[in-house]
């Protein structure tokens, strides 16, 4: 199947999902120009679908990001809350960062220092898998758009592998093994 039809597939089942549904809804009264709803909350949905399981099934949480160049604290802190307020009623626990201050924490929880992103598109090319480097959006017009640097073959082929842009191994490890308790269908790719 070529990009578009995998798009187009994604889309309709993130829009089986009622909870995401809901999510990109309220998303759009929020007015941020330059957001994704991505990673697990979108890949595990299409697990779930692919494997025959209740589609909310193993989602621990939501990730809501933006690209404000303003890296101040509050500026993040005062969009965290906006959408939080807006979020309240999810059954996922909401994780919400502007990607563009990304670096001002990341080797306090990391370990190692990492360079700014210049877009948000670029930020979501540095998360941790193929399979999750994907971000949806929906315009108030109904209109969707999807990043997806690594494309969506591994997603639904049900492939775990590295992106290595910025993941440790440890790390990587640890994730995969935790995915695939609970997904067994997913194929994890060896770090080497």
């Amino acid at each position: 199947m070529n990009e578009t039809n995998l798009g187009n597939r994604l889309i309709q089942i993130v829009e089986m999902n009622p909870v995401l549904v809901r999510a990109f809804k309220q998303a759009s009264a929020l007015q941020i120009d330059r957001y994704y709803i991505g990673a697990g909350c979108i890949t595990q949905t299409v697990w779930n679908y692919l494997c025959g399981r209740p589609l909310n099934d193993g989602i621990k949480d939501l990730d809501f990001v933006f690209f404000d160049e303003d890296v101040s604290y509050e500026k993040e802190d005062m969009i965290i809350r906006r959408v939080t307020e807006t979020f309240g009623d999810l059954p996922y626990q909401l994780d919400v960062k502007n990607q563009a201050r990304v670096h001002l924490w990341y080797e306090k929880r990391f370990g190692y220092p990492i360079q700014p992103y210049g877009t948000l598109e670029e930020a979501i090319g540095f998360w941790p898998t193929t399979a999750t480097s994907i971000g949806l959006s929906r315009s108030s017009e109904g209109e969707w758009k999807l990043c997806a640097p690594f494309g969506l073959d591994d997603l639904f082929a049900l492939i775990v592998r590295a992106n290595k842009a910025q993941i440790t191994k440890p790390y990587y490890e640890q994730k995969a093994a935790r995915w695939k308790g609970k997904w067994p269908a997913l194929t994890v790719i060896p770090w080497e």
